[in-house]
C-alpha cells in the first residue's frame, strides 16, 4: 500500500483523500439508511402490537366503536397514512386513514412487511390465548428515497467543497513543497549524470524542506571531499601498485637467476659428492687388502712361532690385530654407507614385521647365550626398498641389542603407530639410553655418545639409517633418558613427522 501511494504526486494524493472522503460518506449514508429501515419496521411492528392488545377486547365483544377510537389516535402519528383492524373472518372491523378515499386490502395477509413505492405495508395478527382474533394492517410513509436524495445532495456539496479545497491546497503545496522538492531532485539527477559534486540545491524556504535542502547540500559537500580524498588515494595506490609490479618483476628475475644458480651449484655439488663417494668407496675398498694382510701375518706369527715370540711381543701383536679388525669393521661400515647412497631405490610392498624377525633371528643365532624379551608387532607393512629397509632395521635392532646388554631384564619392542594415516615405525629398548641434550649428534658419522670401552661400535650405523630413511622421503628421530632406554622412530614418507614426534614422546611418558 505504501509503495502504491509513494508513486503518486501530491495532487494525486489529495484527490485520493477526496475519493476516500466520498467513500466514507457513502458508507455512512448506507449505514444510516439501513438503520432507518430497520428502525421504521421495528416501530411499526411495535405500533401494530400495541393496537392488537388494545383492540383485542373489542374484537372479543364485537365492539367496533372502541376499536375505531383506538385507531383514531393514530392521527398523532402523521407518518402512518392508514390503518385497519380485521376480524377473525377477514372483514374490516375498524379503519383509519389520513387521506380521503383511501382503499384498504379486501382480505388480510400473513404476518410480514413489504415496500410499495413510498409506503411501508405491515400485517400483524392479533392473538389472545393462542386464538387468532384478527389482523392489524398499517401503511406508513417510507421516506428512504427522500433521505437518499437529501444525502446525495449533501455528498455532492461536500465533494465539491473537498475538491475545491484539494485544488487550492495542491496549488499551495506545489508552490511550498513540490517546487523545492523538484529543485532538489533536479540537482540530484544532474549530480548523478555528470558526477559534478560541486552543485548545490537552492534553499527556497526555512521549513523542513529548507532543512532538507541544507542537509542535501551538506551531503554533497561531504561526498565532494570524500571524492577528492579517494582520487588522491587512488593516485597514491596507483603509484604503489606500479612500484609493487616493478618490484615483483625484479623478484621474479632474481628468483629465476637464483634458481639457475641453485641448479648449477646443485649439479656441481652432486658431481662433487659422487666423486667423493666414489673416492671413499675406492679408498675403503683398497684399504681392506692391506689390513687383511696385517691381521693375517699377525695371526701367523702368534700361531706359528708361539715360543719364539716373547710374551710382550704377543701382547703387542694382539693389540695390532684388534686395531686392524676394528679398522676393517670401520671400512666395512663406510662401504655400507656408500652403498646405500649409490644404489637405486626399488620401492615395493615390504613386510616390515618379517624383516624385523629375520634380523632378531640372526642376532639370537650370533649370541645364543643372551636372554632378551623381544616383541615384534604383526601386520607391519611399508612401501619401501626391502634391502635398504633391512639394513636400517639391522642397525636399529642391533643397537637396541647392544645397549641393553647390561640390563637385568632386557626388553626390545619393534612396532608402529599411525599419524593421520601415515605409519610411524619404532624400535624401543630399556637399555643404557642417552642424554637428549646430545641428540643432535646421534646421526652424524663417527659420532658416539658412549665410550668404546663400554660398547663397541664405529659410530656409522645411525648415519646409515638416516641416509636410508631420507632416501625414502621420511625422517628419523629419537627419544631417550639415561639408564631408562631409548626409542627410535622413523617414517618412510614425507609429512606428519612433527606431530608423530610429539605423539611418540607423550606415548613414552
Amino acid at each position: 500500500m505504501k509503495r502504491l501511494i509513494a508513486g503518486f504526486s501530491v495532487r494525486q494524493k489529495l484527490l485520493a483523500v477526496v475519493l476516500l472522503l466520498l467513500v466514507a460518506i457513502a458508507v455512512m449514508v448506507g449505514f444510516d439508511l439501513r438503520n432507518y429501515r430497520q428502525s421504521l419496521i421495528s416501530d411499526m411492528t411495535t405500533q401494530a402490537d400495541l393496537l392488537g392488545r388494545t383492540t383485542a377486547p373489542a374484537l372479543t365483544f364485537d365492539d367496533s366503536r372502541v376499536a375505531q377510537e383506538n385507531l383514531e389516535l393514530l392521527h398523532y402519528r402523521p407518518q402512518i397514512r392508514a390503518a385497519a383492524i380485521y376480524n377473525a373472518r377477514g372483514k374490516i372491523f375498524a379503519s383509519y386513514s389520513n387521506e380521503v378515499g383511501r382503499e384498504f386490502p379486501k382480505l388480510p395477509e400473513a404476518d410480514g412487511t413489504r415496500i410499495e413505492g413510498n409506503d411501508l405495508v405491515l400485517f400483524k395478527r392479533i392473538v389472545d390465548n393462542r386464538e387468532i382474533l384478527g389482523t392489524v394492517y398499517l401503511r406508513a410513509n417510507y421516506e428512504l428515497y427522500d433521505r437518499l436524495v437529501g444525502y446525495l445532495g449533501i455528498a455532492a456539496i461536500v465533494a465539491a467543497l473537498a475538491m475545491l479545497v484539494a485544488y487550492v491546497l495542491s496549488r499551495q503545496l506545489q508552490h511550498i513543497i513540490t517546487n523545492p522538492l523538484l529543485a532538489i531532485a533536479e540537482v540530484a539527477r544532474e549530480v548523478t549524470e555528470k558526477r559534478t559534486f560541486s552543485l548545490r540545491a537552492p534553499k527556497l524556504s526555512k521549513d523542513e524542506i529548507g532543512m532538507l535542502a541544507e542537509s542535501f547540500n551538506t551531503m554533497l559537500a561531504e561526498i565532494e571531499r570524500a571524492t577528492r580524498d579517494l582520487e588522491a588515494s587512488n593516485e597514491v595506490l596507483g603509484r604503489e601498485i606500479a612500484e609493487h609490479n616493478r618490484a615483483e618483476r625484479e623478484i621474479l628475475r632474481l628468483n629465476a637467476e637464483l634458481e639457475r644458480r641453485v641448479k648449477e651449484r646443485t649439479a656441481q655439488l652432486e658431481y662433487t659428492n659422487a666423486e667423493l663417494e666414489a673416492f671413499c668407496y675406492s679408498v675403503s675398498h683398497d684399504l681392506r687388502a692391506p689390513l687383511r694382510a696385517i691381521d693375517g701375518f699377525g695371526q701367523a706369527l702368534m700361531e706359528d712361532f708361539p715360543k719364539d715370540v716373547p710374551q710382550e711381543a704377543q701382547r703387542y701383536l694382539t693389540r695390532i690385530r684388534s686395531s686392524t679388525q676394528r679398522m676393517g669393521q670401520l671400512i666395512e661400515d663406510l662401504l655400507n654407507l656408500s652403498r646405500v647412497s649409490r644404489g637405486g631405490l626399488e620401492r615395493r610392498d615390504a613386510d616390515v614385521s618379517e624383516l624385523a624377525r629375520q634380523v632378531v633371528n640372526d642376532l639370537q643365532i650370533r649370541d645364543p647365550q643372551r636372554k632378551v624379551d623381544i616383541s615384534v608387532w604383526d601386520g607391519m607393512r611399508a612401501n619401501a626398498d626391502s634391502r635398504l629397509l633391512r639394513a636400517a632395521l639391522e642397525n636399529l635392532i642391533g643397537n637396541a641389542w647392544k645397549f641393553s646388554a647390561k640390563t637385568d631384564q632386557p626388553r626390545i619392542e619393534i612396532g608402529s603407530l599411525s599419524d593421520d594415516g601415515r605409519a610411524v615405525f619404532y624400535v624401543r629398548d630399556n637399555g643404557a639410553g642417552f642424554d637428549m641434550a646430545y641428540a643432535d649428534k646421534l646421526f652424524g658419522a663417527f659420532q658416539r655418545l658412549h665410550s668404546g670401552n663400554e660398547y663397541q661400535g664405529t659410530g656409522i650405523g645411525l648415519a646409515t639409517v638416516q641416509r636410508i630413511v631420507h632416501r625414502h622421503g621420511g625422517r628419523i628421530w629419537a627419544d631417550a633418558k639415561p639408564g631408562k632406554g631409548a626409542a627410535f622412530y622413523f617414517t618412510l614418507e614425507s609429512g606428519g613427522v612433527e606431530n608423530a614426534s610429539r605423539d611418540m614422546a607423550e606415548a613414552r611418558t
